[in-house]
């Protein structure tokens, strides 16, 4: 669970302007195309349901995310054919981290 912000975090957010969706699309790309449910996002991200919510029903409707419900749970994963998702993640990929020399 992550409580603190790191560095690659606070320049996303001045960026994206949602810690929660900062972490939520860090989280998914890590996954590399796997599924999430809301609990284990919530989980992973450190973060409290009703961002989390908040946040996927944003990112769904932006055509980021992909939403696939099953009998048991709503499932999550990133959206291969949005254009928006290779810009985001070659954005997220420029920021240097925290001890990158260019940070």
């Amino acid at each position: 669970m992550q409580e603190k912000i790191d560095e690659k975090e606070k320049r996303l957010y001045r960026l994206l302007g949602s810690l929660a969706r900062v972490r939520i699309l860090l989280f998914l790309l890590e996954q590399k195309g796997q599924k999430a449910y809301q609990r284990q996002i919530k989980h992973e991200t450190g973060l409290s349901l009703n961002p989390v919510q908040r946040e996927l029903a944003n990112l769904t409707n932006l055509g980021i995310l992909k939403r696939e419900k099953t009998p048991i749970r709503v499932y999550y994963s990133l959206n291969p054919d949005s254009s928006l998702l290779d810009n985001l993640a070659g954005i997220i990929e420029k920021i240097p981290e925290a001890n990158s020399p260019t940070a």
